[in-house]
């Protein structure tokens, strides 16, 4: 298929130019799709375009509804790390491949952490309205301070060890959950619960599996010590919600800084929405102009050498 023109759709209504004309140089034709996208509307313009390539970006619903109704389909490339609403069984059975393009945003993803650590340990949100409304801090007032906090992490991959180096860095002790093997040199703890109660900062950067979902919930957030801090840049659902809510609104965790919820756009109305100890962002951490490139032309990468060359590199290759 080296010289034959392939079809991509993009679940979304853009994507980096620089990655568009490495597809479009191979030969392929770029269709974009607008939001909101169901599995209905998935199918459709997978018909319509008679698309060999399913580019995903963000979370879509990538079923074996929609795997079985596109018979062009040959590769789904996701265009980050994750494959949430990716349905890999359904694709190994229709021989799919799906390849994903690890660890290109993991710095900024890293980054994004460390800023919700310390604006919630500085309490920048509230400052922040206090100022624009008038109020100054009373002389009363003390700040938190970050260095010789202990920053627990959990998943330690290119993300977590990114989170590790930046708090140390800025002074802080940090402790990873490691069941085995060492962690470059930082304390470890094989044990969720033996951890818990030894940091008062707790930063998420594992994969969502059946495995992690809901890995934090009532009994974890009671371990962790009175005033913690929580930090989740990994996926919503690895923590318990509900218990979250309880948790701040009772006072037992200072505070709470969310890139990812269990419902993406979150409703104005939710729970979390209307606490002043959670500092929430909209799933943005990784979206940065060089991580959004690196990502956008590893993807692009994947595209052409699966459809054009001898297949996707093998660390790219999910399916």
């Amino acid at each position: 298929m080296s010289q034959a023109t392939f079809h991509v759709l993009v679940t979304a209504a853009h994507w980096a130019p620089e990655a568009q004309a490495l597809v479009q140089a191979a030969g392929g034709q770029i269709h974009f799709m607008a939001e909101p996208i169901t599995e209905d509307h998935l199918i459709a313009r997978l018909l319509e375009t008679g698309a060999q390539v399913l580019l995903v970006r963000g979370i879509k619903p990538v079923s074996q509804r929609v795997l079985q109704a596109a018979p062009a389909l040959r590769l789904v490339a996701k265009n980050g790390a994750g494959v949430d609403g990716i349905d890999l069984e359904a694709a190994r059975a229709r021989g799919v491949a799906v390849a994903v393009a690890p660890g290109a945003n993991a710095r900024a993803v890293a980054e994004h952490a460390a800023a919700l650590m310390l604006a919630l340990a500085r309490q920048l949100p509230l400052l922040d309205r206090m100022v624009r409304a008038g109020q100054w801090a009373p002389s009363a007032w003390q700040g938190r301070d970050f260095r010789d906090a202990t920053v627990g992490i959990i998943g330690y991959g290119a993300i977590g060890r990114g989170t590790a180096q930046l708090t140390a860095a800025l002074g802080a002790r940090v402790l990873v959950l490691r069941p085995h093997g060492q962690a470059d040199g930082f304390a470890t703890e094989p044990d969720l619960h033996q951890l818990l109660p030894q940091v008062n900062i707790l930063s998420l950067h594992c994969p969502l599996t059946e495995r992690t979902r809901g890995l934090i919930g009532a009994r974890e957030l009671a371990l962790l010590p009175q005033g913690s801090l929580l930090i989740n840049t990994a996926r919503g659902p690895v923590v318990d919600e509900a218990a979250l809510v309880e948790a701040l609104r009772s006072g037992h965790l200072e505070g709470a800084g969310l890139d990812t919820f269990d419902t993406e756009p979150l409703p104005a109305t939710h729970p979390l929405a209307q606490l002043p100890n959670a500092l929430l962002t909209p799933h943005v951490a990784g979206v940065t102009r060089g991580a959004s490139l690196q990502v956008s032309t590893i993807t692009a990468r994947n595209i052409v050498d699966h459809l054009t060359g001898p297949g996707a590199p093998a660390q790219h290759r999910m399916a």
